[in-house]
C-alpha cells in the first residue's frame, strides 16, 4: 500500500500501474490488489489480471468483488426479502432477537423504488424514495461517490466506486468513469453478501472519437450511431472503453447517453474514463468540493486519469468514429438499432408502405 495526500488528510492506496492496460481493466486489478488474502482472491488471481494482454485475452477466469450493489424496485425487493428471511432464522436458531444484528449486507446497497415498500433498518443499506428519478440516473447523478474513503482500524483506505446493479442500464454510470454493469438479481445478492462475480477477461475494444458534432446533430443521432457501428462490430460480452481527443468536447450527460445504450450495442459496459469535464460534473451535481478534489488527487495518482497527452492504452480491437460525420436520424422504424437518417426518411416510409 502507498498514501496519498489529499485536502480530506492522508489516504492509503492499492497501486495499479500497468499504463498499457485499459482503464477498466486497471480497475479490476486495482480491487484484485485490494482484496487479495482475504481468502476471496488469491495471489494468482492478481498475477492473471496483471499479465492482461488485451490483444490476447484467452480464457482466464477472474475475480471481481464490486464496492456496492445498486438494486431497482423489481428485482430488489425480493433480495431485501431474502435478507430478512435470513434474519428470522438466526434469531429462531439462536432465541435471541439481537442476533439479527448480524445479517447485513456486506457491501454498501441503495434500493431505489418506484411504489411504497417498509425496510426494517440494515446496515450499509439505502433506500431512495420514490419520485426522486429512474435509478440508473439517480445513480448517476447521486449515489456514485467515484472514489470511496473507507476507515478502518484508525486508517482510510481510498479505493474506485465500483459497483452491480440489477437494473439492465446500470451502465450509464460508466459516463463518469465508474466501472460497473447490469446483473440478475440472484448475481446482486451474492455481492451483497459478499462474494466476487467470477467472469472471464473481457477483450476490450477501443472507440476512438475525433472532431465534434456538427449543428443540428444530437446527443441521440451521436449513439444511435455508435450503437449501430458497435452492432456491426459485434461486441456481446465485451467492454467498450471509448478513448480519443474527440471526448474531450463532449459533455458528461452525452457520454451517459452513449454508456447508457451498452445493452442496445450488447457490450457488459461502455467505459469513459475520469477527466476534466467529470470533475466538473461532479460539482454541478453538488458533490462537495473536499470530495471532488479526493477523486481528482486519487485518479491521477492511479494513472486513471484521461487527458488528450495521455497515451492510448492497448486494446483487442478498435472502431473510430468522426464526430462531424453524424448525421441527423431517427431510431426505427421497429428497434433503436435500425438507424435512419433523416435524409431517408422519405423512401423509407414508402418502402413501409408498401411492404407485405
Amino acid at each position: 500500500m502507498t498514501t496519498l495526500n489529499t485536502p480530506l488528510g492522508t489516504r492509503r492506496i492499492a497501486p495499479i500501474g500497468s499504463d498499457h492496460l485499459p482503464y477498466s481493466i486497471k480497475v479490476l486489478l486495482e480491487a484484485a490488489r485490494r482484496h487479495a488474502g482475504g481468502g476471496l482472491v488469491t495471489d494468482a488471481d492478481v498475477a492473471a489480471i496483471e499479465a492482461y494482454d488485451a490483444r490476447k485475452v484467452g480464457e482466464t477466469e477472474i475475480p471481481f468483488i464490486p464496492g456496492r450493489v445498486v438494486l431497482q424496485d423489481f428485482t430488489g425487493v425480493p433480495a431485501i426479502v431474502d435478507l430478512a428471511a435470513m434474519r428470522s432464522a438466526i434469531v429462531r436458531m439462536t432465541g435471541k432477537t439481537e442476533a439479527a444484528d448480524l445479517v447485513n449486507p456486506g457491501v454498501p446497497c441503495d434500493l431505489v423504488i418506484d411504489h411504497s415498500v417498509q425496510v426494517d433498518a440494515f446496515n450499509r443499506f439505502r433506500v431512495v424514495p420514490p419520485g426522486t428519478g429512474i435509478v440508473h440516473q439517480v445513480n448517476l447523478e447521486y449515489l456514485a461517490d467515484v472514489v470511496y474513503a473507507q476507515t478502518a482500524d484508525g486508517q482510510t483506505l481510498a479505493y474506485p466506486d465500483t459497483l452491480v446493479g440489477t437494473d439492465s442500464h446500470t451502465t450509464m454510470i460508466n459516463g463518469i468513469g465508474v466501472v460497473g454493469w447490469g446483473v440478475g438479481g440472484i448475481e446482486a445478492e451474492a455481492v451483497m453478501l459478499g462474494q466476487p462475480i467470477y467472469m472471464l477477461a473481457p477483450e476490450v475494444i477501443g472507440f476512438r472519437l475525433t472532431g465534434s458534432l456538427a449543428p443540428g446533430a444530437t446527443a441521440t443521432d451521436m449513439a444511435l450511431t455508435v450503437t449501430q457501428m458497435l452492432r456491426e462490430k459485434g461486441v456481446v460480452g465485451k467492454f467498450v472503453e471509448f478513448y480519443g481527443p474527440g471526448i474531450s468536447g463532449m459533455s458528461l450527460p452525452d457520454r451517459a447517453t452513449i454508456s447508457n445504450m451498452s445493452p442496445e450495442y450488447g457490450a457488459t459496459m461502455g467505459f469513459f474514463p475520469m477527466d476534466e469535464e467529470s470533475l466538473n460534473y461532479l460539482r454541478r451535481t453538488g458533490r462537495s468540493e473536499e470530495t471532488v478534489q479526493l477523486v481528482d488527487a486519487y485518479m491521477r495518482a492511479q494513472g486513471l486519469f484521461r487527458t488528450d497527452e495521455t497515451p492510448d492504452p492497448e486494446f483487442t480491437d478498435t472502431l473510430e468514429l468522426d464526430l462531424g460525420s453524424v448525421e441527423p436520424s431517427l431510431a426505427g422504424p421497429k428497434r433503436p438499432q435500425d438507424r435512419l437518417r433523416v435524409s431517408d426518411m422519405k423512401k423509407a416510409f414508402e418502402a413501409a408502405l408498401v411492404a407485405p
